[in-house]
């Protein structure tokens, strides 16, 4: 680039350019950023004080007005109206937002709703009956809208539905009056169970935490505006309406129940789960689990047998059982790598 520095000021930058095949984009780039490290910094002149402009005195008059015990409360429009009532003129409206933005005083002083913060819920169920999650859905009626409201229980465990219920709206008795009846059906000690839902109105309602206080089941609730955190309810109302047969709208809330009465038979007694080794969530939650692992692993054993070059020696197993069930599992530290001890390099 010296060579460059020599070349423009006799021929120009695009001659100079074009000789030393050289971008003049680059030229231009490097000179400017040259001028900038060479040349002084600029200074600025103070700027004069405005003509217009008040004094001290003045200033200091507007002040003490301003921060009076008459006129603490008060917004600087009141104030302005209130001494222009009085025959008094000190300033204008802008004035004073602007002495008290620059001594301070102007801030919201209402008090600001704060959200407290809230603990990730971290749940581990390892066995069925250990944790169920609800949820409320709704699905579409006759018209347009309306809709009913479809209340789902469910084991993360065994992704078991344990209850569920339609009713016409959504109410806090009818979801304690479906917990009270599934736990009594359940057969749950008290103290066995933690019951996860949402921070919907239902769920948060007065009559269901004085239930489960009651039957001594703890209660957990998702954060505000985190779906993630109810996971096992909305993957289970993604199948339902996912299905082929989930018509668009039902024509009245008995074709609703009644096709409920189809669903859930068939999600609990016939569906494969991915999540739970392809078993059906009736086996795992009622322990046959085991022995149909078992009979798959069985039948591979006989297949592996016959043909073992077919999977190259590898006798394959079947898709293992789940051992646990989490809602948001703690994140792993990295481990750390040990530094080696000096003395034992050679």
């Amino acid at each position: 680039m010296a060579a460059v520095n020599h070349l423009a000021p006799a021929v120009g930058m695009l001659r100079a350019s074009v000789a030393l095949r050289v971008p003049r984009s680059t030229m231009y780039r490097v000179d400017a950023r040259r001028r900038q490290l060479t040349l002084p910094a600029p200074t600025h002149p103070p700027r004069p004080a405005p003509p217009l402009a008040f004094s001290d005195t003045e200033r200091q008059a507007l002040q003490t007005v301003l921060c009076s015990e008459r006129f603490a409360d008060c917004a600087p429009p009141t104030i302005y109206a209130t001494l222009l009532d009085e025959g008094r003129y000190l300033g204008s409206v802008r004035t004073m937002y602007r002495l008290l933005g620059a001594e301070g005083p102007v801030r919201e002083r209402r008090h600001q709703l704060t959200h407290p913060a809230y603990v990730k819920p971290e749940l581990l169920a390892t066995g069925p009956n250990e944790v169920w999650s609800w949820d409320i859905t709704k699905i579409k009626g006759p018209a347009k809208w309306t809709c009913f409201h479809l209340y789902v229980i469910l084991d993360i465990f065994s992704r078991y539905v344990v209850g569920w219920m339609i009713a016409p709206q959504e109410s806090a008795a009818l979801a304690e009056q479906l917990i009270a009846e599934t736990i009594a059906k359940q057969n749950i000690a008290p103290g066995q169970l933690t019951l996860h839902a949402d921070r919907g109105t239902s769920m948060r309602s007065k009559a269901v935490a004085e239930l489960l206080v009651d039957l001594e089941v703890t209660k957990s609730h998702s954060r505000p505006y985190v779906s993630d955190d109810n996971p096992f309810s909305e993957a289970q109302f993604k199948t339902l309406k996912y299905r082929p047969d989930f018509p668009a709208r039902f024509g009245c809330i008995e074709d609703a129940r009644a096709h409920c009465q189809q669903f859930f038979p068939w999600y609990n007694d016939r569906h494969r789960h991915s999540g739970i080794g392809f078993m059906t969530p009736a086996a795992v939650h009622h322990g046959h689990a085991h022995a149909l692992f078992q009979q798959r692993a069985n039948t591979l054993d006989i297949a592996f047998a016959a043909h073992p070059k077919r999977f190259k020696g590898n006798c394959p197993q079947p898709p293992t059982l789940p051992i646990a069930a989490w809602i948001n599992p703690p994140k792993q530290e990295p481990a750390l790598k040990k530094t080696p001890d000096p003395s034992t390099l050679n």
